[in-house]
């Protein structure tokens, strides 16, 4: 069977994957005649366009069946089906040069046929699935006329339905419909659907209707499995659970003992431990900043060759979510931002995840001219409202391998997925996380704005990178992350219930064995630089830090077995550590009196030596917060904020303000979700300079 094209010049490179893995080349075009161009299809390739119909269904009388139990057809009993671009060709849907150009994109991307045609702008939806429909000999489905029986889809489950893009539509002839958004993957579905089904016929619909007529049969099955899918003694929905809440109950109970008894030693102790965690933290940051002099400008050590072949990769589908939350002001700029993204449209998979009852997002979305590879997944109300659980409902509805999440207000830098697929490509499966580095398009709208981005060039550029070349667990940012699918599905996605789910899947990755790598791409986001809401968010941040160090140390034993001595030591540092500094800093704040000439409480029972320790202490931990401050922001982009750097010191005590009200809800509404507003700066982040030199290096020595 030939395909005549005329006048049209396709490429001799094409290969497609054959079912082995190996590299089959794809015979290439010859000329026949004057000027037409045939392009023979090759057998057993990986694609439908290629492929031969499947050994267990046969096509009579225009309905594709299944036959019972496991018996096979020869391939040479089976009728030859057209090739899908001959379809499209013949109807006049498809230009014969927009299919030279869609095979030419075919061979290099591990995108399907149809997702380029689509992508690309070169069929329409209802002229690909009509084709579709001859191909197979079946139907196209209109799922809003007729809905799927709610007792078919649970004989497969709703998700397993979402994952794959089908659904079992209804019974008719003695048979079981199975409608199918993907009808060349049908033959590997039909070994899994339950003998009940009996004989199955298909039929074809566009994804997105599947999706949505799953949704409104099965949305409560849904969302509770959003909420569930992180496993009980991992999640912290029963994060009370636990003898860590009784050794808590305990420890406060003997501190306001003490006090009772003998405040001036409940205050001591309570500088002792303010003091260790400073010690502690300090010299945490300052391992963190001699890791990156020694790698500083260094090369990232790589592999010299991708797996696939020298030169070589086969890129794959990125999707990537954005979960948006009454975002008025940003919605509109988040699609402009995310169309200069400098990646395949037929690769990329734009989700925007919007609650149900969100009528403010969805209309400004609506006004908005979304293109084909951006769509928008509606989250039903369930029991929680948080970001994760949004995240976890909309993780079954994406096409991707590679699994990404943006924040509303980002603005990533254009060639960033391209670096996240090269990096995935050069490492093992092991490494299931990148991270990439955060910055604001906003830092000049006034000091807290310039404090904010010298805390985050700190945390992204010196103590992140050094946490990973340490070998400790790295905390995850909530955005600008890049997953391998498998493994955050096998980790059951993120903790619905934990309202800093980011750092909490960082701790659980590294106790599932996967590792977390930086790598060298900025993201900028919008700096929330207004006091009260700064406060907001911070408090929800320490909260989650609270529950996950509480979900994590139900079992230390356990967690130390599994992360081993030096993450489980960072654990206790970077969660622990970090909320005792925070609450302790009024307790260390009072030593400010002696300089003052005002009476301390400790001055008569501490030896003096001790005082000239602690000054000691005090005076290193603020040098060292200025230099590695500095030291974050000494690339060309925020040198400008080096002045600004000695400030931090009336900074952080708006971080003890939220650390008080963080333990005031974990006591009253631990899973209250405290949102922070966006849109209220912008214009720097809408165009991006591309700059050379910033500090941040990966390596992996």
């Amino acid at each position: 069977m030939t395909v005549a094209l005329k006048q049209v010049s396709l490429p001799r490179f094409l290969t497609v994957s054959g079912a082995g893995g190996a590299a089959r080349g794809v015979r290439p075009a010859s000329a026949q005649g004057d000027g037409v161009i045939a392009f023979p299809a090759p057998a057993r390739a990986t694609y439908s366009i290629f492929r031969a119909p499947p050994p267990r269904l046969v096509a009579p009388r225009g309905n594709l069946h299944l036959l019972p139990g496991h018996a096979s057809v020869p391939d040479q009993a089976l009728p030859r089906r057209r090739l899908l671009g001959q379809v499209l060709l013949e109807r006049g849907a498809l230009s014969p040069e927009d299919l030279a150009r869609a095979l030419a994109l075919q061979a290099r991307e591990d995108a399907r046929f149809g997702d380029i045609l689509l992508a690309q702008g070169m069929v329409s939806p209802g002229a690909l699935f009509d084709a579709l429909a001859e191909q197979y000999g079946t139907v196209v489905a209109d799922l809003r006329r007729e809905p799927p029986d709610p007792r078919l889809i649970d004989a497969l489950g709703a998700d397993f339905c979402i994952r794959n893009g089908i659904v079992p539509w209804k019974r008719a002839g003695g048979a079981t419909v199975i409608i199918c958004s993907r009808p060349d993957e049908f033959a590997r579905l039909a070994p899994t659907l339950p003998g009940t089904f009996g004989r199955v016929r298909l039929a074809v619909a566009p994804e997105e209707d599947i999706q949505t007529a799953l949704v409104a049969a099965r949305h409560r099955a849904l969302t509770g499995r959003a909420e569930t899918r992180v496993a009980e003694h991992e999640s912290c929905r029963t994060w009370r659970s636990g003898p860590i809440w009784r050794y808590a109950a305990a420890l406060l109970a003997t501190l306001t003992a003490v006090f009772l008894v003998s405040p001036l030693s409940g205050f001591a102790l309570l500088v002792a431990w303010a003091v260790s965690t400073l010690v502690a933290n300090t010299g945490l940051k300052l391992a963190a900043a001699i890791h990156h002099l020694r790698h500083r400008g260094r090369v990232d050590r790589a592999p010299s060759q991708i797996p696939g072949g020298p030169g070589f990769l086969r890129l794959p589908i990125v999707s990537i979510m954005v979960p948006l939350f009454k975002e008025r002001e940003i919605a509109g700029r988040l699609v402009k931002r995310l169309a200069a993204i400098d990646y395949p449209r037929e690769l990329l998979d734009i989700c925007l995840v919007v609650e149900e009852d969100d009528t403010t997002t969805q209309d400004t979305l609506a006004q908005s001219d979304l293109p084909r590879w951006m769509r928008q997944i509606t989250v039903p109300r369930g029991a929680v409202r948080t970001k994760p659980r949004a995240l976890n409902f909309a993780l079954d509805f994406c096409r991707g391998s590679v699994i990404g999440v943006y924040d509303a207000e980002d603005a990533p830098e254009p060639g960033q997925i391209h670096k996240v697929v090269r990096r995935f490509a050069e490492r093992g499966p092991s490494v299931a996380c990148l991270q990439g580095v955060l910055d604001f398009y906003n830092p000049r709208a006034n000091w807290l704005a310039r404090a904010f981005t010298v805390e985050y060039a700190t945390w992204f550029r010196i103590v992140l990178p050094g946490l990973e070349r340490m070998g400790f667990a790295v905390p995850l940012g909530g955005t600008t992350l890049f997953f391998r699918r498998t493994a955050l599905e096998e980790l059951g996605g993120w903790d619905a219930h934990n309202v800093t789910e980011d750092a909490d899947l960082g701790i659980r990755l590294a106790r599932h064995g996967y590792s977390t790598e930086l790598i060298d791409t900025v993201t900028r986001e919008e700096a929330n630089c207004r006091p009260w809401p700064w406060i907001k968010q911070r408090s929800r941040w320490i909260k989650g830090y609270a529950m996950t160090w509480a979900v994590h140390m139900r079992r230390p034993r356990k967690l130390l077995a599994e992360v081993g001595l030096r993450k489980f030591i960072g654990v206790q540092l970077l969660f622990l550590g970090s909320l005792s500094q925070f609450l302790l800093a009024p307790v260390l704040w009072s030593f400010w009196a002696l300089p003052l000439g005002l009476p301390h409480p400790l001055v008569d029972v501490m030896p003096a030596p001790m005082f000239w320790v602690l000054a000691g202490v005090f005076a290193f931990s603020e040098i060292l917060t200025i230099a590695v401050g500095v030291l974050a922001v000494s690339g060309p982009d925020h040198r400008y904020l080096m002045k600004w750097v000695p400030t931090l010191h009336v900074y952080w005590p708006l971080a003890s303000l939220a650390a008080m009200k963080a333990m005031i809800e974990l006591v009253t509404k631990p899973f209250y979700w405290d949102k922070t507003q966006h849109g209220q700066y912008h214009g720097e982040g809408e165009v991006w300079r591309v700059r050379r030199g910033f500090p941040f290096r990966s390596n992996r020595a």
